[in-house]
């Protein structure tokens, strides 16, 4: 693609950056084939390569004009899925552009009040456990005013409660604050593990089932002291700031650990925010500070199912019967290219893994779109459930909250995290809501001899 920036417009290293980006489009197209927003609204403006064009008028034009409603309305319904990059063949950064625009369009232009606030209230709320928390018990009042915020025009607001669950955020996780987890076993390993922010509060169970999972096999599992939400969330709401502020309070808390030495991997079990942390050391890049620290805890960055994989879970303590239809995030299969680990691990835990179809269409989640595209969010929800009924599946395992969150409500399938039906297989308890597979389930018969034990010496 043909750019038409001044030397002076491209002295700004976001613009530069772009320039560089938006060079290597050749128009081909391939992307609107598997972008979610372009398969259900048909408009071009609503595909990657629209949106390019848009980005492109943006910048060339900053000097003239700001940003018109046109290119924010269609960014806005962007979900950063990022399948188009999983298909070009060119290798357009198109996750890096988007980010750049977004940020572009925040700083010079004024949103409605509507939208101000409550953008403002779900960068808030959402990356601070605590204040979550006490969002969802306020939830439950008022759900059943869901019916008159949607014809109050408030669709926003009714969209977010109909997320919320039912059953509040009463639970806690057994293994909370910062500390070590050490395995009872001979160690073969030492990582880190990111907690996350909406996670511990609406599944805790997925940071236990994890932790348990890793110390069973060897591994100490420290949660650092200070680390909290990724940045993900603000940062796809054009909030470069606060989600460089989210990114580097990350990294100094695990660098404290990383420069203490043995830490093999930092394990992030909502892909979500494994792309955003893997991401960091693109982010603080012209932070003189952070820069080389940031680079080395983005390199340690690791999921959850891409470690399981490369350190050899061995075989189960338990085998099955049970179906399991795996929904890979968007954030796993596109953002961190993780394809077939998590699937080839539930496979040698004993489950029948089957493929949802249209696997590369995205839920509608992608973390706040579901409150701030309700409409669109919806239609994906519905079709991607359609989806996955036709598996006949007896479960449902993903890799990430926001598509458990956002697919598990109509469903009559349960969904649980990847890691908790592992950490069943090996050993664990049972994962909350699948207690009537429990009889499918039975432990592997461990032979009382040893193949020593035959031979002759």
């Amino acid at each position: 693609m043909q750019t038409n920036f001044s030397p002076q417009q491209l002295a700004d290293p976001r613009t530069a950056e772009a320039d560089r980006i938006l060079k290597r489009c050749v128009h081909c197209g391939l992307c609107t084939a598997v972008c979610s927003t372009y398969v259900v609204l048909g408009d071009e403006r609503d595909s990657p390569r629209g949106r390019i064009y848009l980005i492109k008028d943006m910048l060339e034009r900053q000097d003239e004009r700001a940003p018109t409603h046109e290119v924010r309305h269609h960014l806005d319904r962007c979900l950063t899925c990022l399948s188009c990059m999983t298909t070009c063949p060119s290798g357009v950064d198109y996750m890096h552009l988007v980010d750049a625009a977004r940020a572009h369009i925040e700083e010079r232009t004024q949103r409605s009040f509507k939208d101000r606030a409550l953008r403002q209230m779900l960068a808030f709320v959402l990356p601070y456990p605590m204040r979550f928390r006490l969002a969802l018990k306020a939830a439950g009042l008022g759900r059943p005013f869901i019916p008159l915020l949607e014809r109050l025009g408030l669709k926003e607001l009714a969209a977010m409660l109909a997320l919320a669950p039912k059953e509040g955020a009463s639970r806690e996780g057994r293994f909370r604050g910062a500390g070590t987890a050490v395995t009872h076993s001979e160690r073969r390993a030492r990582v880190i593990l990111m907690t996350g922010c909406v996670q511990p509060v609406l599944r805790p169970d997925i940071n236990d089932a994890t932790i348990r999972l890793l110390a069973r096999r060897g591994v100490d599992v420290i949660v650092s002291h200070g680390a909290g939400c990724c940045g993900a969330l603000v940062h796809h709401l054009g909030q470069e700031a606060e989600a460089h502020h989210h990114a580097r309070r990350n990294v100094d808390a695990w660098a404290k650990e990383v420069e203490r030495g043995e830490v093999d991997a930092i394990i992030v079990n909502a892909s979500g925010c494994g792309t955003t942390v893997k991401d960091y050391g693109h982010m603080l890049r012209h932070d003189p500070a952070y820069a080389a620290r940031a680079a080395r805890i983005s390199a340690l960055a690791r999921d959850v199912s891409e470690f399981l994989h490369e350190y050899q879970l061995g075989a189960p303590e338990r085998w099955s019967s049970i179906r399991v239809a795996y929904h890979s995030a968007c954030s796993l299969q596109h953002g961190q290219r993780v394809h077939d680990e998590p699937r080839a691990l539930l496979k040698q835990a004993g489950f029948a893994v089957v493929d949802v179809p249209e696997g590369h269409i995205c839920c509608g989640s992608a973390g706040t779109y579901n409150i701030l595209q309700p409409e669109i969010a919806g239609e994906l929800k519905a079709r991607k459930q359609k989806h996955i009924r036709t598996t006949r599946a007896d479960v449902v395992a993903a890799g990430n909250i926001g598509c458990m969150t956002q697919l598990a409500g109509g469903l009559d399938v349960p969904f649980v995290h990847t890691v908790e039906l592992l950490d069943w297989a090996y050993g664990g308890p049972v994962p909350a809501g699948l207690e009537h597979l429990a009889p499918f389930v039975s432990d592997v018969p461990r032979p009382r001899r040893q193949v020593a034990d035959y031979i002759e010496t």
